[in-house]
């Protein structure tokens, strides 16, 4: 029995470690090349979706800044959707030049209020892109997004980037999006497969993601649902690295603990609900599917693989006359990890954040460890994030900017 409990460890481990490692390497391999934005007399018209549940404290500031963008105002319109703003809120979102949606919900997601401002564009519109009510987009985002669509990319998820890195949570949660944006987005694209995507940032070609969306109505993680859609339809999902959104990183334990909550739930979730379609369409030749609905699901998430291999080593070590694998593997099994984590992350973060990363990852690991006994629930629940954030200050980009 003991064996057979070594056995689906090492195998369900090492597998998770050996897939982070060769999409890590993978997008080490390709050179980031900055696209020029070269002159063009062809401007999609873009309809910028902003769900803004319950965001009174930032979204007037967010507003006022894609109002700044470097993109022909009449090629692009900004529609908020105003789910439970306060009525001073929406005064001023309407006496700005943005489009206010408001609406309202039994129960709120953010599938309900893309759904209800999707019914209300017009045939118009060639892009549609998806932001959150926190996120700022960089001046030239919609030039880069636009060349890529005039390149033939019907679907693109551009790069998300902290928008604050100032308290221990902001800095392990910067490290975590850009390792996540390092081996699910460009390391996939890198071997051929199609990027995750990642809520805020997805840009779609407007027929596309209306017909797509008529099929969602999830409570959370309804992004996992909506790039199984794209890929079960045949259409690639490219990752735009030059094109950043800034997004808010969450900065106290309470709000790290209620959004991972909601992410471990929706992985779970998710991986009981497609695990056996990915299969299917994995022996129909559709690796993407395969790679989105089951390895990507069945993935452990990196803070609670570093908990399981340590408590697994932990065990090897105090059990040592029981157990048949040495204790050297689940080290060598650590540090390969460790490497698979580290090579993502660039030189100025090792110089300026890596000893509070350090620091405070026990405390992160262990708080994942335990929402693990309070995700039941989490997924028939909105859990919403608050954000307070108006100004960038990324450091790791040298960007400051206020708004």
């Amino acid at each position: 029995m003991i064996l057979l409990i070594e056995i689906f460890l090492l195998t369900y481990l090492t597998g998770c470690v050996l897939y982070n490692f060769f999409f890590s390497i993978a997008g080490k391999l390709v050179r980031r090349t900055p696209s020029a934005n070269p002159p063009t007399d062809i401007y999609s018209k873009v309809a910028i979706l902003v769900p803004a549940y319950k965001e009174d404290a930032v979204i007037l500031s967010v507003a006022r800044s894609y109002m700044e963008l470097d993109y022909p105002a009449s090629q692009y319109d900004v529609w908020v959707i105003a789910d439970s703003l306060q009525p001073e809120t929406l005064r001023l979102l309407e006496a700005s030049e943005v489009k206010v949606l408001p609406v309202s919900f039994e129960k709120s997601t953010k599938a309900k209020s893309l759904n209800a401002a999707l019914g209300q564009l017009d045939d118009s519109y060639d892009l549609v892109l998806i932001s959150d009510a926190d996120n700022v987009l960089a001046h030239d985002f919609l030039l880069k997004v636009n060349q890529s669509y005039q390149q033939g990319h019907h679907v693109i998820q551009a790069q998300r980037v902290a928008k604050n890195i100032e308290t221990p949570f902001a800095v392990l949660d910067t490290a975590n999006e850009i390792i996540a944006n390092h081996i699910y987005r460009k390391g996939s694209n890198a071997v051929g497969l199609s990027s995750s995507v990642i809520g805020s940032g997805m840009v779609f070609h407007y027929p596309l993601i209306k017909s797509v969306m008529e099929q969602i109505d999830a409570t959370g993680g309804f992004d996992k649902v909506l790039q199984l859609e794209i890929v079960a339809r045949g259409f690639h999902i490219h990752y735009q690295e030059d094109a950043l959104i800034f997004d808010e990183k969450v900065e106290h334990s309470e709000a790290f603990s209620n959004q991972r909550r909601r992410w471990i739930s929706s992985q779970f979730l998710y991986f009981r609900r497609f695990w056996k379609p990915g299969v299917k369409m994995l022996l129909k030749g559709n690796v993407d599917y395969f790679n989105l609905a089951f390895c990507h699901n069945l993935m452990l998430p990196r803070m609670l693989l570093i908990a399981g291999i340590c408590f697994v080593a932990a065990c090897s070590f105090v059990f040592s006359s029981y157990v048949h694998i040495p204790l050297w593997y689940w080290g060598a099994l650590f540090l390969l990890n460790a490497m698979s984590l580290a090579l993502p992350l660039p030189a100025l973060f090792y110089r300026k954040y890596l000893f509070t990363a350090l620091l405070n990852l026990p405390k992160a690991v262990w708080m994942m460890v335990l929402l693990l006994f309070r995700i039941k629930g989490a997924n028939k629940t909105f859990i919403h994030t608050q954000h307070n954030k108006t100004d960038i200050n990324n450091p790791l980009l040298n960007v400051a900017r206020k708004n």
